[in-house]
């Protein structure tokens, strides 16, 4: 949850910034997240909806991320997002010409109120079986109250959603010749889930990669907290997995973290898909990476 790219680029979107501002008073840290803000405003702004290449599309808000993945035997969600997400949701599904009750599974990249509040009503509305990482089913079964660090927040609290599947380390998610690969990346929760998936565009094969978040939030303690002990260990094994990943596309869990609103805005008829980016991957990871450490060693006082 929550962070974007420090630019890369000087065009940020308006939201971008916007974000960053509402973050500034909050940050304690480079690796803290940039979007921090609670019910940031741009969480809740439409964004129009769009194709990101293949049979994946962007169905998320300005600030909250959400993916719709197509396939002939129904579709796949990719995060919830906030309870009044919903009918945004619908309406963006809807506009790019596909119905909302065929969504078949429902996905989130971990177990925050941002990510996943809406779930319990998506899973009415359609449903749809919501297959959740391992570590992160307990905290959504309980409406964020087993969170490590939100558990006893009110706000960050949600409704709590029967989980149809636990996942675990690299299991599959499959639908009408779909195949998503979950990757354990935890740190930011117990289960941080990264997915990686294929798509075709124009019969060239595209590696996707839906980073989950490399981000350590306001009060998160990567040299050891009792109720997350070993947090530094899963970060550095959640860095060693996206080292590893091959990425062509690059998302995540907040369209800031790959500068979607900037990339959304250069498309153009017969131009090159500006969300195909690998460059930029690797450089989000490094600097998420460079950021990490500076923390941690800030934290341990060296």
């Amino acid at each position: 949850m929550r962070r974007t790219v420090f630019s890369r680029n000087l065009a940020l979107s308006v939201a971008v910034i916007a974000a960053l501002c509402a973050h500034s008073a909050r940050a304690q840290a480079p690796a803290v997240d940039p979007t921090f803000a609670n019910m940031s405003a741009d969480w809740r702004a439409p964004f129009t909806p769009h194709q990101v290449v293949g049979n994946v599309y962007y169905v998320g808000s300005s600030g909250l991320a959400a993916y719709l993945i197509t396939t002939p035997a129904g579709h796949i969600l990719i995060n919830s997002n906030l309870e009044s997400s919903v009918p945004q949701l619908q309406e963006s599904v809807g506009k790019l010409g596909f119905k909302f009750a065929d969504i078949k599974i429902l996905l989130i990249s971990h177990a925050h109120f941002d990510h996943c509040a809406g779930s319990a009503k998506i899973k009415e509305l359609t449903g749809a079986k919501y297959m959740v990482m391992d570590a992160d089913v307990p905290v959504v079964e309980s409406g964020g109250k087993k969170d490590f660090q939100y558990g006893t927040v009110p706000d960050d609290l949600y409704p709590a959603t029967k989980v149809d599947r636990v996942l675990h380390d690299s299991d599959e998610g499959k639908l009408g010749g779909t195949v998503l690969v979950a990757h354990k990346t935890a740190g930011h929760t117990r289960a941080c889930t990264t997915w990686s998936m294929k798509a075709k565009d124009d019969a060239k094969i595209y590696d996707i990669v839906v980073v989950g978040s490399p981000n350590v939030n306001p009060g998160y303690k990567p040299t050891g907290a009792e109720s997350y002990p070993g947090i530094a260990k899963d970060y550095e094994h959640a860095f060693a997995v996206w080292k590893e990943l091959k990425c062509d596309v690059f998302l995540g869990a907040h369209g800031a973290y790959y500068g979607m609103a900037e990339k959304f805005a250069r498309i153009k008829d017969g131009a090159a898909n500006p969300f195909v980016d690998p460059a930029g991957y690797k450089s989000y990871i490094a600097e998420r990476e460079t950021a990490f450490r500076d923390e941690l060693r800030q934290q341990q006082g060296k």
